[in-house]
């Protein structure tokens, strides 16, 4: 029986890992997405072979309610929410290491010392014990903090009080330091449940001081912090398949947060003490200029006289959920001869790979996916760009305003264009509250109105 588990274990860490491996690509993203699924199957049921298993009954009650859970949100939850379902994953994720903590702290510490017994968890268990207690809590409480702020329960705005950064780290250093009271024992067994209020806490201070535009390098984080504790977890219930996971996903979590902060050229510790990036309604200030407009059946002429086209997509097509339209839009394009691509900006949307995940959704080849370093030399050879919904990252701002907060950030070059057709309900800013001059330019006309409403209009108009 030991072995069977061990040879499972085996399989799913390696599952894992090729699973990681292929979701760098969006070619084969779906493949690895399965082979993590498989893996995690496996990994189930090399653990439900386990003899101190007591009740069984209880773990397929579990099994069954969380799967009809996960199927309902699969099912009925829209691509575009797709930001707000991985806030929820990953607080759920940190919430179940941080119980399974509380769990053994109670059986293996406060129980046998109730009873005058040997406690069974040394000084390294108990440690471990406190850091899953911990990173599980304030992952679950940060993670709600950001599903809040993107679904626009909270405000998008980095929420501030004076010195807040120093409350922020000396609570930190006030959890550590329970953690060191109950490994050295000068604490009692009591304060792991201190500890865990404290991070549950601690997760929403953390959160709640970080604007709307730096959701994409949270929701990395969360879910790195949701590996930790899962790793710490493992060690807890000396299980190896768990250690490698979660390390896996702490480590991929860690590096991806440290990718989307390079792609806006922020350190990572300026997004998580620097209040950057306050969200701007779509009622926002409009009177930055009177930008030249044009009407869908003018865009739609320009477009269908272009060779090249390039659509930038951006946030604005995910609120509108008009992605199948625009890849309506571009296939019209294609069959008369043209050349349409997409440039895919690293942080766009609210989440890593966010605009990637949506028009994979709408069945857009892969191949007409194409990253900004890659791209963005073909900007100046392009007849027409049509933006949709992207803001900040096409804002020429980002190569001279100094002190605007998405200076020295990468941006796609866009305004390099021959002509430019900016999509968007209004003048209104992007989460990081300035005004994109591009909308200014001589070569920019600006298409007012829902992004899923004009790319179908564009689209019947090209279809006649």
């Amino acid at each position: 029986m030991a072995a069977s588990i061990e040879w499972l274990y085996l399989a799913a860490a390696v599952l894992f890992i090729l699973g990681i491996r292929d979701l760098s690509s969006a070619e084969t993203a779906r493949r690895g997405n399965t082979l993590a699924a498989i893996g995690m199957l496996l990994a189930i049921i090399g653990t439900l072979q386990h003899q101190a298993i007591v009740r069984i009954d209880w773990i397929i009650a579990g099994m069954v309610i969380g799967g009809l859970i996960g199927l309902l949100m699969a099912v009925y939850m829209p691509m575009t929410a797709m930001p707000e379902r991985i806030a929820i994953v990953n607080g759920l994720g940190g919430a179940a290491s941080g119980l399974v903590g509380i769990s053994e702290v109670y059986r293996h510490v406060i129980v046998p010392q109730a009873a005058g017994s040997v406690v069974t968890f040394d000084a390294f268990h108990t440690g471990v014990a406190g850091f899953e207690i911990m990173l599980g809590s304030l992952t679950f409480s940060g993670s709600m903090i950001a599903y809040g702020k993107l679904r626009g329960l909270i405000s998008g705005s980095p929420l501030t009080y004076p010195g807040q950064n120093i409350v922020n780290v000396a609570w930190l250093v006030g959890m550590l330091a329970v953690i060191s009271g109950l490994v050295t024992g000068s604490l009692a067994p009591e304060f792991f449940f201190v500890l865990a209020g404290l991070a549950l806490v601690f997760g929403v201070m953390f959160v709640l001081p970080i604007g709307g535009a730096d959701m994409p390098v949270v929701i990395a984080l969360l879910n790195a912090y949701s590996g930790l504790a899962a790793a710490a977890t493992g060690f807890v219930l000396n299980n190896k398949v768990l250690i490698i996971a979660g390390a896996l996903d702490g480590s991929s979590g860690l590096l991806l947060s440290l990718l989307m902060c390079k792609a806006m050229n922020r350190s990572i510790t300026n997004v998580l003490f620097g209040a950057v990036g306050a969200a701007v309604s779509s009622g926002g200030s409009t009177d930055q200029g009177d930008p030249q407009t044009i009407s869908v059946v003018e865009a739609a002429e320009r477009l269908f006289d272009a060779r090249r086209v390039i659509i930038v997509p951006g946030y604005g097509m995910a609120a509108a959920g008009a992605q199948f339209a625009v890849r309506e839009v571009a296939d019209l394009l294609k069959s008369r001869g043209t050349e349409v691509r997409y440039a895919i900006h690293p942080v766009a949307g609210r989440m890593p790979g966010h605009m990637n995940v949506l028009l994979a959704d709408a069945n857009v080849p892969y191949d007409d996916l194409v990253e900004m370093d890659e791209i963005n030399p073909d900007f100046a050879d392009t007849d027409v760009a049509l933006v949709m919904g992207a803001n900040d990252t096409c804002n020429p701002a980002a190569r001279h305003a100094e002190g605007s907060p998405i200076f020295g950030m990468p941006i796609l070059d866009v305004d390099q264009t021959s002509q430019v057709i900016v999509i968007k309900r209004s003048m209104s800013p992007g989460f990081a509250g300035i005004p994109n001059e591009m909308f200014l330019a001589p070569n920019c006309h600006m298409l007012f109105g829902d992004g899923k409403q004009v790319a179908e209009q564009l689209a019947e108009t090209l279809s006649l």
